[in-house]
């Protein structure tokens, strides 16, 4: 009875290794790819933006991540699209920035009940 059940322990323990290595596996592969889209990225953004288009949109990346994400989104849909010309200079970001803000930016309400 033990030897039996020593076997099933074994085949249990080598299941779940496996399982294991391929989940550890799966996630390598979306990491690598997740890292290659972002250089692709960066290096698309690189072509299209001026140094100092870069620069703003890297200040704003630190204070509003999911900002920049969406004007760096749209620029680079604009330029594909053909609506806009590289290289796309500070100017041009500002404007995106304040248009996208002022849909996505909602001012906080508070709203008092009385009893």
């Amino acid at each position: 009875m033990a030897e039996f059940y020593d076997e099933e322990l074994e085949a249990i323990k080598r299941r779940k290794l496996a399982e294991l290595q391929r989940r550890l596996q799966m996630e390598e592969e979306i990491r690598r790819r997740q890292q290659e889209e972002a250089a692709k990225r960066e290096a698309l953004l690189r072509a299209i933006l001026t140094p100092k288009a870069r620069e703003r949109l890297a200040n704003v990346k630190l204070v509003r991540p999911e900002l920049a994400k969406i004007v760096e989104d749209n620029i680079i849909a604009l330029v594909q699209a053909g609506q806009l010309q590289p290289p796309v200079d500070e100017d041009i970001v500002k404007r995106l920035l304040e248009t996208i803000y002022e849909r996505t930016h909602r001012e906080p309400r508070i709203r008092i009940k009385r009893k």
